[in-house]
C-alpha cells in the first residue's frame, strides 16, 4: 500500500519521541528520518519504528478493497482527452485508457454512445458528463472506485442508474451525470466482474 504524507509525519513523530526518551541517538534519528521522507509504501515505514517498543505507535495500513488490484493505481491526472462524444445517425464507442476532462458533453441523436470509464483516468477529482439524447441511447459504465451521481431528466425517456446496487470504494473521483433524454435512454451501470478479473476484452453488463 502507498503511504501518505500523514503516515510519514506519524512515523517522524514517533522517531522524535524515541530520540527524546533516549532510544535513538541523534545520528540514528537523522538516518531514520531520511528514510521516512524517502519512503513510498507502508512496507518501507513499518521497520523504522518496529524495534522501538513504544506502545500505541504501530503503523497499520488500511485494508485494501479486493477490487482495487484490478483498477488503475491513480485515477486523477493526465492530459485531458476529447471533450465531446457526438453520435448523429451513428455511434461513438470510447473505452480503454483515456483521460476524461472535467466536463464531457455527450450528444446522441438517432444514434448511440458508449462511454466505458473502467480504465479511464480523470483530469479533475470531480467530473461532469452532460448528456443530450433524442431517439438514441447512451451507455455509461462506471467502476466501483468511482462515485457516481445521476440527476438527469427524462422526457418520454429515462436515466437508469443501477450503480447503487454495488458498494462504492471510497476515496475515488466523483462523476456527475446530468442532462436530458427525450424519447431516449441513458443507462449508467457497473462493468461486469469478468473485466475486473483482468480480461483484455471487457464484457459489459447486458
Amino acid at each position: 500500500m502507498r503511504a501518505s504524507d500523514a503516515d510519514r509525519e506519524k512515523v517522524a513523530k514517533v522517531l522524535q519521541q524515541a530520540h527524546g526518551e533516549g532510544r535513538l541517538d541523534l545520528h540514528e534519528l537523522d538516518e531514520r528520518l531520511a528514510s521516512v521522507y524517502a519512503a513510498k509504501t507502508y512496507g518501507e515505514l513499518v521497520p523504522l519504528t518496529a524495534d522501538l517498543g513504544i506502545p500505541g505507535t504501530s503503523l497499520v495500513p488500511p485494508v485494501a478493497h479486493p477490487l482495487q488490484a484490478h483498477l488503475p493505481a491513480n485515477r486523477v491526472g493526465g492530459e485531458p482527452g476529447p471533450s465531446t462524444s457526438i453520435a448523429f445517425w451513428s455511434g461513438v464507442d470510447r473505452r480503454g485508457e483515456w483521460v476524461v476532462p472535467a466536463t464531457h458533453t455527450v450528444v446522441a441523436i438517432m444514434g448511440g454512445v458508449v462511454l466505458d470509464l473502467s480504465r479511464a483516468r480523470f483530469a479533475a477529482a470531480e467530473t461532469t458528463i452532460s448528456v443530450f439524447a433524442m431517439w438514441g441511447g447512451v451507455e455509461i459504465f462506471v467502476p466501483e472506485d468511482v462515485t457516481v451521481r445521476v440527476d438527469g431528466a427524462g422526457i418520454m425517456g429515462a436515466f437508469d442508474d443501477t450503480t447503487y446496487k454495488t458498494p462504492t470504494i471510497p476515496g475515488g473521483p466523483v462523476v456527475r451525470i446530468t442532462g436530458v433524454a427525450m424519447m431516449a435512454g441513458v443507462e449508467v451501470r457497473r462493468p461486469k466482474k469478468k473485466w475486473l478479473k483482468g480480461s483484455d476484452n471487457p464484457e459489459l453488463n447486458a
